[in-house]
């Protein structure tokens, strides 16, 4: 039996997903931007999945740049709109806890002569509206704030984040990452305040190589990619129809009967912290019910090291995260865990459990189980 709780990496595709995906590879399978009826026919389903997604965030479909995925977006918002804007100034603020894809490309707009605040967090991953108000000033263009966090599930208050960025500087821009938030949540940029902001498609069971950067009318932004002048010239190349398709399906799935699917995550979240506490040794870092994103519960497991604990539940097809995927080639401390002021020792004992669609509380007690009779022995092998 697999069981998969690693969806904060990606998710399994819907069959609905899969479907148009296949169709669109197989049988309407033209450039978009061909003025033969199969281009039209394939231009189509762009036009169909941009109405879907709008449609999730209530915005107009102009808004809605496809992207190659959540780390393009976040770049392109990040180095697009930092450049865009650079004579109103080079200031940028971000959190201490930010993702791969939104920390490196700041570091690249450092060497370009940008300045960069980190605002720090607190023991629940949450920025001070206080320190944020602090640190705007009349120079600063840009602030990027993730939605939720992708190894905690820390929620930022976005629209008092917004309120708070304008009240101070209302020309800066506000960039969220949304890319664990999107499908989670009900997003709605026009009434949180929000000019920019990226999503991912294979973390709402969508395709991989797909995702969205919304971006505010009348922001400006410069384009990362040059080209044919496809995207009204700010994303040039071949759209990705079968992505872009799969996309648009995911995000109509994930947002139909929403209530009822984010009560059954929040409940699989629940049960997890619940039934993990009852082991010896357990720390939570994440939250119960609403307080924190409804699919991810970080769990620090003390005297066992992450990875081999990680590889013990493999071998019993139970597949967990140590950490975001996208660092997880690289070695070293998580700027998260460290920055909520996690005990150093329990930084390196720190599992992620995420949930989608697919999964069941049966899988959890299963996990339970195998937990139970693990511990012990990596315990008193780690202590030899």
């Amino acid at each position: 039996m697999e069981i998969y709780f690693d969806n904060s990496a990606t998710t399994r595709v819907l069959d609905s997903v899969r479907d148009i995906v296949v169709k669109t590879m197989t049988e309407d399978y033209a450039n978009p931007s061909s003025r033969h009826c199969k281009g039209a026919q394939a231009e189509q389903y762009i036009r169909a999945a941009r109405t879907a997604i709008a449609k999730t965030l209530r915005v107009p479909e102009k808004e809605i740049l496809f992207t190659s995925g959540g780390s393009e977006s976040n770049n392109m918002a990040l180095i697009g709109g930092a450049l865009a804007n650079q004579r109103a100034g080079k200031h940028i603020i971000t959190t201490a806890i930010e993702h791969a894809s939104v920390y490196n490309p700041l570091l690249f707009l450092e060497e370009l002569g940008f300045e960069v605040t980190f605002l720090p967090v607190d023991h629940d991953g949450h920025i001070s509206l206080e320190e944020l108000e602090r640190v705007v000033r009349p120079d600063t263009i840009l602030v990027s704030v993730m939605y939720v966090n992708n190894e905690v599930g820390a929620i930022e208050p976005i629209e008092e984040i917004s309120r708070v960025i304008k009240s101070q500087n209302p020309r800066t821009l506000l960039h969220v990452d949304a890319i664990q938030a999107y499908g989670k949540f009900q997003i709605r940029p026009k009434k949180q305040g929000i000019d920019l902001m990226s999503v991912s498609g294979h973390k709402i069971h969508g395709p991989k190589g797909v995702g969205f950067l919304y971006i505010n009318s009348g922001v400006k932004i410069r384009p990362l990619i040059y080209g044919g002048g496809q995207q009204n010239n700010l994303r040039s190349g071949t759209e990705n129809v079968p992505g872009v398709a799969g996309l648009g399906i995911a995000a109509q799935e994930m947002y139909t009967d929403h209530e009822e699917k984010i009560r059954r995550l929040i409940e699989l979240k629940d049960t997890m912290i619940d039934r993990v506490r009852e082991l010896d040794g357990v720390v939570v870092n994440s939250k119960k019910g609403y307080e924190s994103a409804p699919q991810i519960v970080s769990v620090s497991f003390s005297g066992v090291r992450s990875e081999v604990l990680l590889h013990a539940l493999e071998e019993r097809g139970i597949y967990v995260s140590s950490g975001s995927a996208c660092s997880s080639h690289h070695v070293g401390v998580s700027s998260t865990l460290k920055g909520i002021g996690l005990p150093a020792d329990l930084q390196e004992a720190t599992l992620r459990f995420s949930f989608g669609l697919f999964n069941t509380k049966e899988e959890i007690d299963i996990c339970i189980d195998a937990l139970r009779e693990i511990l012990p022995v990596l315990r008193r092998y780690r202590r030899k």
